[in-house]
């Protein structure tokens, strides 16, 4: 008998031995990560549970405009072998989709009650933390009197801004959520009413960071963003400023919209899962996004910090996001068609 098969045998069974090895090995030791916050903002925080854990993160960034889209797009297409562990989103609509979906795994985080009810789920399928409000970015230099300035969402709509104005296309990121939750709250007509008449009376952006940067421009006076990019121009030294919307005792006060983490069912790495989403809903992580550029407004009871960017009687919307997300497969046909 030739010694060549037994020894082809001996060295193909050691190599077949050591690839499946460290296979397990990079499993055990990685976490795959879908992050829709901005790099800049995330992967430090990334980097940090990586150093005290071991444990490798295995990103995917996605810095389009309808970054959240392009990341759940592909967790639906893949559900059947899922590739990521956890989603960081920087919003809570498309996550409240991939729910509606089956395509979230349960969790009794037990850091998750520090957080208010309102926002993190009751069975553990998704939690909010370190939030943003929708605001309107106003040019100081254009707008003087304080007076004369807007106050609320319905000021987007009033003739005498016309061509004035501006927000993002409502069909992605915090804007589609801030959509949503009106045609949840006010109901199909009212809000398909709004919309049409800011298509005609409002500058229409790509983003929530172009609204800022054409308003810090003086190219038109006002317009709804969110708070971590109106303050980049606030602390840039542009001529503006913010103003939280809809503050009187009859109106329904400022849209906050949380950062949301969850598990993708049947992920690879589930326990690794677990112990990222422990890290990251903790106060030091919303101490660290509230202090820093992007200003993120902490949501635990726990946190010691509070966002740059944050009044201190500010009255927040009560919102029932998943009535929200439930509403959006019909209003996004009507908004699709309308800023196609």
């Amino acid at each position: 008998m030739s010694k060549f098969p037994l020894a082809f045998c001996l060295i193909f069974s050691t190599l077949l031995a050591l690839s499946l090895g460290g296979c397990v090995q990079r499993a055990e030791e990685e976490v795959v990560v879908y992050a829709a916050l901005d790099k800049e903002f995330s992967e430090p925080i990334l980097k940090e549970f990586q150093e005290k854990t071991g444990i490798k993160f295995v990103p995917k960034f996605d810095v389009e405009s309808n970054k959240t889209v392009g990341l759940t797009t592909e967790i639906i297409q893949t559900a059947d072998q899922p590739r990521a562990d956890v989603f960081w989103n920087n919003e809570i609509l498309h996550t409240l989709r991939l729910k509606k979906l089956g395509l979230l795994d349960t969790y009794p985080c037990p850091g998750a009650k520090h957080y208010p009810g309102l926002f993190r789920s009751t069975d553990g399928e998704w939690f909010g933390f370190a939030a943003r409000a929708r605001v309107l970015i106003i040019n100081t230099d254009l707008l003087p009197d304080p007076s004369q300035r807007p106050s609320s969402i319905h000021d987007l709509v009033d003739p005498k801004w016309k061509g004035n104005c501006g927000i993002a296309k409502p069909l992605f990121g915090t804007t589609a959520t801030q959509a949503a939750v009106m045609f949840s709250q006010w109901g199909e007509e009212k809000a398909q009413s709004f919309f049409t008449a800011a298509k005609d009376n409002a500058n229409i952006e790509s983003g929530n960071k172009q609204v800022a940067l054409n308003v810090a421009a003086g190219r038109y006076a006002w317009g709804i963003t969110d708070t971590d990019d109106a303050i980049i121009e606030v602390d840039d030294g542009r001529p503006v400023m913010m103003i939280f919307p809809d503050q009187a005792d009859d109106q329904t006060g400022t849209l906050l919209i949380p950062n949301t983490l969850c598990l993708i069912k049947n992920g690879p790495n589930r326990d690794n899962a677990q112990r990222l989403v422990d890290f990251l809903l903790t106060a030091h992580v919303e101490d660290q996004l509230a202090v820093g550029r992007s200003a993120q407004f902490p949501l635990s009871s726990q946190a010691k910090e509070k966002s740059r960017s944050q009044p201190d009687d500010l009255k927040v919307m009560k919102v029932d996001f998943e009535a929200a997300a439930e509403q959006w497969d019909s209003s996004s046909k009507f908004l699709a068609e309308l800023f196609r």
